[in-house]
C-alpha cells in the first residue's frame, strides 16, 4: 500500500528562515525520483532549486508560485510505493513528515540545500498517522489564535490622523500567519493583524501585507487631515508625488541588499578617497601575458592580485568591527567578493582565499562565478563571507563612485572605466590610458593615512606592473 510522506522545506543554511516560491518543477500527479529537484526558490542569497528526497507519486503542493515559505512548512507530498496510474488512490493514505521516514520508503536522507545529495538512505522509522486535517484552513497555513486586544488608555485616546490600518472587519476566529517574522513585524509596529486581509492563498497573510499596512499607516500620519479611503483599503490613488503606477516588494536579493545597505550606512562611518592612475603599462603587461599562451588573465584578476598583495602590507582594512566587544577583529584570510550585476539584481560572489591563488587562478574562479551569477545558480555559500570587496564599475561606463561598503566588511576599492586620455608622462603629453581608483573605508579600523597609503600602492601596481613582484 502506498505511504504518502510530506516534505518540508529544508533548513538553507547560512541563517535563512524562508524562501519564495519560484517555479514549480513537479505537478500533482507526476513521478518523481529520488534526490530530483522539485521547486526553484529564492532565498535572500541565491536561487537555488530544492531535491525531494522521496521517489514516488506527487498528490499535492503547497504554496503557489511568488508564495513566501519559512523553513519547514510543507512543500509538498509524495505517494511512495504508488503506481504511476495511481496517484488519486495514494493521496487517502496517512501522511508523514520528511523527519519521520516510512518503514518501507526509500529515502536519500540529505536534502540541504546548496548541497549534493547522496548520503545513505536515514534510518527507518514505523510511520504515526497524520492528524485529521482542519477543513476551514490551508493546510499550509499556521493557525495562531487572536490575541485579545489591550486597553487603550483613558486618558490617552488615538490621534484622529492615524486611523486603523485596514476597512477590513475584523476577524472572529484565528489568523492565518504561517511566518514568526510576520507576526513579529506586526508586533513590532503595533498592528493588529486581525484587521489584515491577506493576498496569499487562502487569505494567507504575508509580509508584503504587513509592510503595507505599515506604509499606510506612515502616510495617513502624515496627511493633513482624514486619511482617503484609497489609502486604506489597498485601492489605487494619487499620492503627493502623483499616481502610483506599481508597487514592487522588496524580498528576495532586493530585500536583501535594501537591508545590508541600510545597516552599512547606519553603523559604518565610511569616507572614501581617490586617486587617477596611468594603466598603460598594467593593460600592456596583460596582453604580453596571454599572446604567450596558456589560460587567459582577466583584468579583474590582476586587480584583485594588486588588492591582496595590498591587503598583506595594509591589513587593518582586511577586518571587521565587533562593537558588543569595542573590538577591531583583523582576519587572516581575504576571501574577495566582487560585485556583479545580474538579470535578479546586485550579487557579491566571493572569491575564497584570493591571497594565496595565482592570476590564472583568480581568473578561472572570476568566471566560474560571473557566470553561477549569470544563471542564477549561486549557493547562499558562494554569497557570503567575504573580507573585502572589489567594485569594477567601469564596466557601466562612468568613471569614478563612492559605493556603500558591504557590511560587515571595512572597505571597498572602486575601478572605473580605463579611457584614453591625455597624461603628462616622462616628462611629456602623451594620449594614455588612465583609469580612476576609488578607495571607501571604514573610518573605525583606519585613518586616512592607512587608506591613502593602501589607494596609493595599488595605483603604483596599476602604473608599474613591476611593483608586484617584490610582494610575489
Amino acid at each position: 500500500m502506498a505511504q504518502v510522506l510530506e516534505f518540508k522545506l529544508p533548513d538553507l543554511g547560512e541563517g535563512l528562515t524562508e524562501a519564495e516560491i519560484v517555479r514549480w518543477l513537479v505537478a500533482v500527479g507526476d513521478v518523481v525520483a529520488i534526490d530530483q529537484p522539485v521547486v526553484e526558490v529564492e532565498t535572500a542569497k541565491a536561487m537555488v532549486e530544492v531535491p525531494c528526497p522521496y521517489g514516488g507519486v506527487v498528490t499535492a503542493r503547497y504554496g503557489e508560485e511568488g508564495t513566501e515559505l519559512p523553513v519547514g512548512a510543507p512543500l509538498l507530498t509524495v505517494a511512495v510505493g504508488a503506481s504511476e496510474s495511481a496517484p488519486a488512490a495514494a493521496a487517502g493514505t496517512g501522511t508523514a513528515s520528511a523527519g519521520d521516514e516510512a518503514g518501507s520508503a526509500e529515502t536519500s536522507g540529505n536534502v540541504l540545500v546548496g548541497y549534493g545529495t547522496g548520503a545513505p538512505a536515514a534510518r527507518r522509522r514505523r510511520v504515526r498517522p497524520a492528524a485529521p486535517p482542519v477543513a476551514s484552513v490551508s493546510p499550509s497555513v499556521v493557525v495562531e489564535p487572536a490575541p485579545a486586544p489591550a486597553p487603550a488608555p483613558a486618558a490617552a485616546p488615538a490621534p484622529a490622523s492615524a486611523p486603523a490600518p485596514a476597512s477590513v472587519p475584523e476577524r472572529s476566529g484565528p489568523v492565518p500567519v504561517i511566518s514568526p517574522l510576520v507576526r513579529r513585524l506586526a508586533r513590532q509596529n503595533g498592528l493588529d493583524l486581525r484587521a489584515l486581509a491577506g493576498s496569499g492563498h487562502d487569505g494567507l497573510i504575508l509580509r508584503c501585507d504587513v509592510e503595507l499596512a505599515i506604509e499606510r499607516i506612515e502616510q495617513a500620519a502624515q496627511a493633513p487631515g482624514p486619511a482617503p479611503a484609497s489609502a486604506v483599503n489597498g485601492t489605487s490613488g494619487a499620492s503627493a508625488a502623483g499616481a502610483v503606477t506599481e508597487r514592487v516588494p522588496l524580498r528576495g536579493v532586493r530585500g536583501a541588499v535594501a537591508d545590508k545597505l541600510s545597516r552599512s550606512r547606519r553603523e559604518i562611518p565610511e569616507a572614501t578617497c581617490w586617486v587617477d592612475a596611468d594603466a598603460t603599462e598594467l593593460m600592456a603587461a596583460r596582453t604580453a601575458a596571454n599572446a604567450a599562451g596558456g589560460p587567459k588573465i582577466s583584468l579583474i584578476a590582476l586587480l584583485a592580485r594588486i588588492c591582496t598583495a595590498a591587503l598583506a602590507r595594509f591589513p587593518e582594512l582586511n577586518s571587521t568591527v565587533d562593537m558588543e566587544a569595542r573590538e577591531i577583529v583583523r582576519l587572516r584570510d581575504v576571501h574577495l567578493g566582487f560585485a556583479a550585476q545580474t538579470d535578479r539584481g546586485l550579487v557579491v560572489p566571493v572569491v575564497r582565499d584570493a591571497q594565496s591563488r595565482s592570476a590564472e587562478s583568480l581568473s578561472a574562479e572570476f568566471a566560474r562565478l560571473t557566470e553561477a551569477g549569470r544563471s542564477g545558480k549561486l549557493t547562499p555559500g558562494d554569497l557570503t563571507g567575504g573580507t573585502f570587496t572589489l567594485n569594477n564599475y567601469g564596466v557601466f561606463g562612468v568613471d569614478g563612485s563612492t559605493p556603500i561598503i558591504n557590511h560587515p566588511e571595512a572597505a571597498m576599492l572602486g575601478i572605473g572605466r580605463i579611457v584614453a586620455k591625455p597624461w603628462v608622462h616622462r616628462g611629456e603629453l602623451a594620449v594614455r590610458q588612465v583609469v580612476q581608483l576609488s578607495l571607501t573605508f571604514d573610518h573605525r579600523v583606519c585613518d586616512g593615512g592607512t587608506a591613502g597609503g593602501f589607494l596609493r600602492y595599488v595605483a603604483d601596481c596599476v602604473e608599474q606592473p613591476a611593483v608586484l613582484l617584490r610582494t610575489l
